[in-house]
C-alpha cells in the first residue's frame, strides 16, 4: 500500500536522520544496521531508536519505549525506519507485530527485506490497516546495509580481497620477503578494514611464513573494539604456538582451497562479511571462483622484479577473458596509492 499525497521532502529529512542513526550500531554482526524515528502529526520527531546488535531490541522498539518513557502515546504516531520492519521471532519479537499493537498509523521505510525467513512486514503493516510507504531513500538505505543485504540476497557473505604490491606487480621479493611493501598510514587503514568485516582469512602459507598476529589495532597499538575471526584456509596444519590461534576474535582453521566451502562455512557461523588477506594463491582462488565483491589494491612506491606477483595464473588466456574492473576510488596514504575497485558488471 502507498500513501498518496505524502509529503517527500520531510520524509526524506525524517529517513536521513534515521540512517545516521542506524550508523550508531556495528557494522559487523549477524544483524544489519537499523535506524527508526518516530513523527507525531505535525511532522517532528517525538523518539528515536536504533539496533545496538544481536538480542537487542530492534530499532522500532527501542524508539517506540523511548516514546514511553517520555510520556508520549504511540497511538497515530508514523514510524519512519530504514529497514522492513521484520516479521519474525527471533532473539526478539517481530517489530511489525509490535508496531501495529502500538497503534502506529503510518510505517515509512527505505529498503525491502531481503530474508526468507524475515520479510513479509510490510504485508502485516497493510493487513491491518497501517498505512505502508516503501523505497523513501532506497539507494542510500541499501548502501548503508550493503555488506549485510548482499549476504542475504546471495547466500554467501561480502568479500573484501586486499593485497599490497610494489608498481610492478610483486608481492615479494624473491626470498619471500615482503615487510614492508607500504607505509605506516596504509597498515593503519588495513586494520581499520579488519575491523569492519566479521572475519579475516589467510591461507596456511601465510601463517607458516609470516605468523602473523592479524589483529585489529589502531594508530596506538590498541585494539579495536571488535575484532574479526581469524580465518586459516588450507589443508596444513596450522602450528599449536601460531600466533592466530590465541586471536581475539577467536580462530577457525578450514581444510581445504575452495572458497566456497570457507564462505559457506562462514555464513553458517553468522558472518555476514569475510576481508580476505592473503597471498598470492589464495588471491587468485577468490578471484577464479568469482566471489570477490570489493578489491583493496595498495601500491607501495617501489620496484622489486623477479617471480612473486601479486596474482597468479586468473585462467585468461586472452583479453576477450579479462576480468574487468570498475574503479571506485584512488587515494593517496603517505606515497602509497590505495585503489578501491568492484568486478565489472557483466564480468
Amino acid at each position: 500500500m502507498n500513501a498518496t499525497n505524502t509529503p517527500t521532502v520531510a520524509l526524506a529529512t525524517a529517513m536521513a536522520r534515521a540512517l545516521e542513526l542506524a550508523t550508531k550500531g556495528p557494522m559487523t554482526g549477524g544483524n544489519p544496521r537499523v535506524g527508526c524515528v518516530l513523527l507525531d502529526s505535525t511532522g517532528a520527531i517525538c523518539a528515536e531508536g536504533w539496533h545496538e546488535g544481536s538480542g537487542t531490541p530492534h530499532a522500532e522498539v527501542m524508539a517506540m519505549a523511548n516514546a514511553r518513557a517520555a510520556g508520549i502515546s504511540t497511538q497515530g504516531l508514523t514510524a519512519v525506519v530504514t529497514l522492513e520492519p521484520c516479521a519474525h521471532t527471533g532473539k526478539t519479537g517481530p517489530c511489525a507485530e509490535a508496531l501495529v499493537e502500538a497503534g502506529i498509523a503510518r510505517v515509512v521505510f527505505s529498503v525491502d527485506d531481503p530474508g526468507v525467513d524475515s520479510s513479509g512486514g510490510a504485508q502485516v503493516l497493510a493487513g491491518a490497516g497501517i498505512e505502508v510507504v516503501r523505497g523513501v531513500m532506497n539507494q542510500e538505505g541499501v548502501a548503508l546495509i550493503e555488506r549485510w543485504h548482499h549476504s542475504v540476497s546471495s547466500g554467501r557473505p561480502w568479500v573484501t580481497l586486499k593485497w599490497a604490491m610494489s608498481w610492478d606487480g610483486r608481492a615479494a621479493a624473491a626470498d619471500g620477503t615482503s615487510q614492508w611493501i607500504t607505509g605506516p598510514a596504509t597498515r593503519e587503514k588495513v586494520h581499520q578494514d579488519r575491523s569492519e568485516h566479521g572475519a579475516i582469512v589467510v591461507g596456511t602459507n601465510t601463517v607458516l611464513v609470516d605468523d602473523p598476529s592479524l589483529t585489529a589495532r589502531t594508530s596506538s597499538g590498541d585494539l579495536h573494539d571488535h575484532q574479526p575471526l581469524a580465518v586459516v584456509a588450507g589443508n596444513t596444519e596450522v602450528p599449536q604456538g601460531a600466533k592466530i590461534r590465541s586471536h581475539p576474535g577467536g580462530f577457525r582453521h578450514v581444510p581445504g582451497h575452495d572458497p566456497h566451502a570457507v564462505l559457506a562455512q562462514l555464513l553458517s557461523e553468522g558472518i555476514r562479511s569475510v576481508y580476505v588477506e592473503g597471498g598470492p594463491t589464495l588471491a587468485s582462488a577468490f578471484i577464479t571462483a568469482g566471489v570477490v565483491d570489493e578489491f583493496h589494491i595498495t601500491v607501495g612506491p617501489m620496484l622489486i622484479g623477479g617471480p612473486m606477483m601479486a596474482v597468479r595464473d586468473l585462467g585468461v588466456s586472452t583479453m576477450s577473458e579479462v576480468i574487468g574492473l570498475d574503479i571506485r576510488d584512488i587515494t593517496r596514504l603517505g606515497d602509497d596509492v590505495v585503489v578501491t575497485a568492484r568486478p565489472r558488471s557483466g564480468k
